[in-house]
């Protein structure tokens, strides 16, 4: 059985003198690797300033979301929180910063938050969704929530967020539909080291 954890997709870039080429996304690369969701939604989000945050995010069951995500003009630090319950690594993160230069994606499997700061002007992130969005089942936790303490490389008095993201509960206060598959978060391996 696949073990499906945040980790990092290296694209394979054919470069010449006229630029680069890339398949950005190829459903049976990503099933030869064990993830085996269909993905059935491509988002995009425009971010004006730096420092703009955007979660962390999750769907609920039925309508859980992987995600597949990809910075097509700037940098951001992407965020995955472990929330199934019973992980040894529950309320855990991992971090890496994505860029449009090197074309490096996250796969975020469902039972895990999401989030990402942006650590440029104008940047565009694009992402796609196992399940479509469904308002009534969208959750979010605190970015700042001092128990996950994930080092944002901005001071909390510079991010920008949402106010529905200033509203969000701390994960001690989440009561997780999400369930352990004994694989605990594990830190994400550097493509070229693999």
């Amino acid at each position: 059985m696949p073990v499906d954890l945040p980790r990092i997709i290296a694209l394979k870039r054919h470069v010449d003198d006229r630029g680069w080429f890339s398949e950005t996304f190829h459903q049976q690369r990503l099933h030869d690797m064990g993830i085996m969701c269909r993905f059935v939604q491509d988002n995009q989000s425009y971010s004006q300033r730096p420092g703009t945050l955007r979660g962390l995010h999750f769907q609920l069951p039925p309508a859980a979301q992987a995600k597949l995500v990809s910075v097509l003009r700037g940098r951001i630090l992407d965020v995955a929180v472990d929330l199934r319950c019973g992980s040894p690594t529950y309320g855990n993160h991992v971090a890496i910063e994505l860029s449009a230069e090197t074309g490096h994606q996250l796969y975020v499997p469902e039972g895990f938050a999401h989030g990402y700061l942006t650590l440029d002007s104008d940047v565009v992130v694009m992402y796609k969704v196992s399940d479509y969005y469904a308002p009534s089942l969208d959750r979010g936790i605190r970015w700042n929530d001092p128990d996950m303490a994930i080092p944002w490389p901005f001071k909390a008095a510079d991010i920008i967020t949402s106010e529905k993201d200033q509203r969000l509960p701390f994960l001690k206060e989440l009561s997780s539909p999400f369930t352990y598959d004994g694989h605990p978060l594990a830190p994400l391996m550097d493509p070229g080291l693999r």
